[in-house]
């Protein structure tokens, strides 16, 4: 039976994959809870997608745009998520008012759990955060709570409105603060809701010890008085947990409605600074006399920002009671506790890193086998991938992995010569794999398992590659700011906070984690560049049809595109030289024949730049949200491109697209195909895939009321208008005197993974709506240590040669990194 590992089905060990079967997912979705104030908010529990931190996803009014996290940093601690946004706590909904842990999350000895209980009447939310010591010697720790607040992105930017203390600085004298997002400078409206949080009894020494950063290791990092950083603030708590002590912190927060848009099913909007003081008001009344009702006398008394004093008085016990419990472990505070597990490898060689190139060579040499590479990445998924804790990436992994590298290590001594002899591939799970379900990431799939293989699947396994697993993704490529499908969300490989961008997030990250030595991957918009950017990997957005996207389910139809996301220039010129193959059954992919290379490594030159002029377009690097660490570091690497002899030339901004001659429904039509290629599959018409009510609860539709099928003449009219767009930017290149065109990946550090929101600034080129080639490499990483990328774009046909100038400039600026979270596993001894 094929292998399924889901979030919900917790892997402790790697020999346990091979034993796993069809796992079922939730049935339930992320759950809401409206309030009486027409506010409405969507809480990260353990539902679908899974995320189970706990925090807010967003309000009606946008108040809270992944706010009420927690970050806990041991000190002396390690490992994946110390310092870094908690989940896996199991967090169900009792249907009326209150979410609580079912798991204790550990780390690094202290089990977290955590209980948020709303108040539907006056909008705000309680949150209630345990920590317990389960060693025998004390820790020391920190908490930080808090999260997103707006965007640097005008009228979107979060300020302070105010404190209990009457100014914009939070310290411990203070009870609450405000935040509102001001429309037209200081006290205008607020365009989105404002929100208030409570701090802790006013002065008291443990109330508060600093504010931070919540996106960016808010325990070494203050908040930002502005910018993008400053909004996401973090209250800080530091405690001495004793052996076996539980202590806890307490904060309620206070959401309001917009002050510039209408009420909900109303027909204006509240008066300027109205809801602003209304937030203030509830805080302060919460301040001044706390909400603790349901907590036992010794979760009160356990609070670490109140005063004993006033605990005391809330439990209605004498203060001496209170100072003894204070001393305990909360009954059930350990209930179920869940850790990463601690895998070691039973393999002898480390993949971390690895490059096909490299694997090729030390298998060739006898320095490794294909067995000893596949036990390796399993090791490491069942160690840093799966259960509660992990990044998620994988869905699946092949029933019979190791017999296929037992069987590649026998051929390989008998001659077989074949390129990608024993090199693990992972396949994004909305494209065929005859051996593995194709879910799409949605419960509408669940299960299903095409008959035969994708077109650039089955030409993986002549090449000799073992397709290893099915990676994770946004549901049907709905996203692109992030990876959130039916089984779980994708976490970052480099920060298992933030979010690896979608919609091929889970390709990204199992490629960079070294689960795989590459992966397919698909983009509409932006799904390759994307999380190839975040995760310091390569890819390419190759011109329309140079591979066939036969056998992917669509987003839409004609602009989806199926990629390869490798470690390097040399790794993507091998799988292309195999995967960049015309399709006699794809139509769409004629557009390229005649234009494919025979050997793409031919384009693998050192000295591809001398000579070439690199065009900047006006603004292509300047960051939407406002931030400029990353456009710096990028431009610095502008050098390298210098100095491997190209010339870089400020030019104008890309040309406008020309006048659409098409019309559509290109999703549906995408569909449509679909179905009839896999006569199959549960469902015999597109609209019952497009309403269908399994798909995630903010992609579903309740009906259909498109425009159906496209006729033959406007998908013709459909690519004939890319082609003439292609044209267009061939003349601006021409005109502007330049070879190819340079833009960025990301151009902000990427945001937080439990928001709703853009997670990260982006400057698209025009690759996805033309069908121009695009070819994306790493660039090092910028002031924060997070990943940077370029992409170079070029007229239609000239990939190979894109592909040549991402060589020349990596053998200069070595621009790839690893991630440090996931580190070579100890070797069994």
């Amino acid at each position: 039976m094929t292998q399924k590992l889901r979030k919900v089905v917790p892997v402790a060990v790697a020999a346990s994959l091979v034993a796993v079967g069809l796992s079922t997912a939730p049935a339930s979705a992320y759950s809401s809870v409206s309030t009486g104030q027409s506010d409405q908010w969507n809480v990260n529990d353990a539902a679908i997608p899974g995320l189970d931190t706990g925090s807010v996803r967003s309000t009606t009014a946008n108040a809270l745009l992944g706010y009420g996290g927690i970050r806990l940093r041991v000190a002396g601690g390690s490992g994946l998520l110390n310092g870094a946004l908690l989940r896996g706590f199991g967090l169900t909904y009792d249907g009326a008012e209150t979410f609580s842990s079912k798991h204790a999350v550990v780390i690094n000895g202290v089990a977290v759990q955590r209980e948020l209980t709303i108040d539907r009447a006056d909008s705000y939310g309680r949150f209630f955060d345990t920590f317990t010591n389960t060693t025998r010697k004390p820790i020391s720790v920190s908490v930080a709570f808090g999260g997103q607040l707006g965007y640097n992105t005008g009228t979107n930017q979060s300020a302070i409105a105010t404190t209990s203390s009457g100014d914009t600085r939070i310290n411990r004298v203070d009870g609450w603060a405000s935040w509102y997002t001001p429309s037209a400078g200081a006290g205008s409206a607020s365009t989105n809701g404002p929100s208030a949080t409570t701090i802790g009894t006013p002065g008291y020494a443990g109330s508060l010890e600093r504010t931070g950063n919540f996106l960016r290791d808010p325990f070494a990092n203050p908040l930002p008085t502005s910018g993008d950083e400053a909004n996401h603030p973090a209250l800080l708590n530091r405690m001495v947990l004793q052996p076996g002590q539980s202590r806890s912190v307490a904060h309620f927060v206070v959401t309001g409605l917009s002050e510039t848009r209408n009420v909900p099913g109303g027909t204006s909007a509240p008066a300027a600074g109205s809801q602003v003081a209304a937030v203030q008001a509830t805080a302060a009344a919460l301040t001044a006399k706390p909400d603790f009702g349901g907590l036992s006398a010794a979760e009160i008394c356990s609070l670490e920002n109140y005063d004993p004093s006033a605990l005391a008085k809330a439990a209605g016990v004498r203060g001496n009671v209170c100072a003894a419990s204070r001393a305990k472990r909360l009954p059930g505070a350990v209930t179920a506790p869940v850790t990463q597990p601690t895998v070691k490898t039973t393999s002898s060689y480390d993949v971390v890193g690895k490059t096909i190139v490299q694997l090729k060579a030390d298998m060739a040499a006898g320095r490794t086998t294909t067995q000893q590479v596949v036990r390796a990445y399993l090791d490491r998924i069942a160690a840093y991938d799966q259960g509660p804790l992990g990044l998620h990436s994988v869905l699946a992994v092949a029933p019979d992995a190791m017999a296929q590298a037992k069987a590649a290590d026998r051929a390989r001594k008998t001659g077989d010569k074949r390129p990608l002899l024993g090199i693990p591939i992972m396949v994004k799970d909305i494209i065929d794999t005859k051996d593995m379900p194709t879910t799409g990431g949605s419960l509408v799939f669940d299960g299903y398992r095409p008959t035969k293989d994708a077109w650039q699947v089955a030409k993986l396994r002549e090449a000799g590659a073992i397709i290893l697993g099915k990676a994770n993704l946004s549901e049907f490529a709905n996203s692109g700011y992030f990876s959130e499908s039916a089984y779980g969300q994708v976490w970052n490989a480099f920060d298992p906070s933030r979010s690896p961008i979608g919609s091929s997030g889970g390709s990204a990250v199992a490629v960079a984690s070294s689960f795989a030595a590459a992966s397919l991957g698909s983009q509409t918009g932006d799904s390759l560049w994307g999380p190839s950017g975040a995760a310091s990997l390569v890819s390419l957005r190759g011109t329309d049809g140079m591979q066939s996207s036969d056998g992917a389910m669509p987003l839409t139809v004609v602009q989806d595109y199926v990629g390869v996301i490798s470690q390097s220039p040399a790794d993507q010129a091998l799988l292309l030289n195999a995967v960049a193959v015309g399709n006699p059954e794809d139509a769409l992919d004629d557009v390229a024949d005649g234009q494919r290379p025979r050997d793409w490594t031919r384009y693998l030159d050192g000295k591809a730049l001398k000579g070439v002029v690199i065009g900047v377009p006006a603004d292509a690097f300047t960051d939407p949200f406002g931030t400029t660490e990353t456009s710096a570091a990028l431009r610095a690497k502008f050098a390298a491109f210098r100095k491997a002899g190209a010339t870089i030339k400020e030019i104008t901004a890309a040309p406008a697209a020309p006048a659409r001659t098409y019309t559509g429904d290109t999703g549906y039509e995408g569909w449509r195909q679909w179905v009839a290629a896999h006569p199959d599959n549960p469902y015999p018409t597109a609209e019952q895939i497009i309403t269908s009510p399994l798909r995630l609860p903010y992609n579903v539709r309740s009906s259909y009321t498109g425009t159906g099928a496209m006729t033959p003449e406007n998908l013709a009219a459909m690519q004939t208008w890319r082609a003439s767009y292609r044209q267009v930017l061939a003349d601006w290149m021409d005109e502007q005197g330049v070879d190819t065109v340079l833009y960025p990946t990301e151009l902000s550090d990427i945001h937080l993974n439990d928001s709703s929101g853009n997670s990260f600034g982006r400057r698209d080129p025009q690759s996805s709506a033309s069908g121009v080639p695009t070819v994306i490499f790493p660039a090092g990483v910028n002031a924060h240590g997070q990943p940077v990328g370029f992409q170079l774009q070029g007229k239609q046909f000239q990939d190979p040669e894109l592909l040549g100038y991402a060589y020349a400039f990596e053998k200069i600026a070595k621009g790839r990194v690893l991630p440090a979270i996931t580190p070579a596993l100890r070797a069994h001894r």
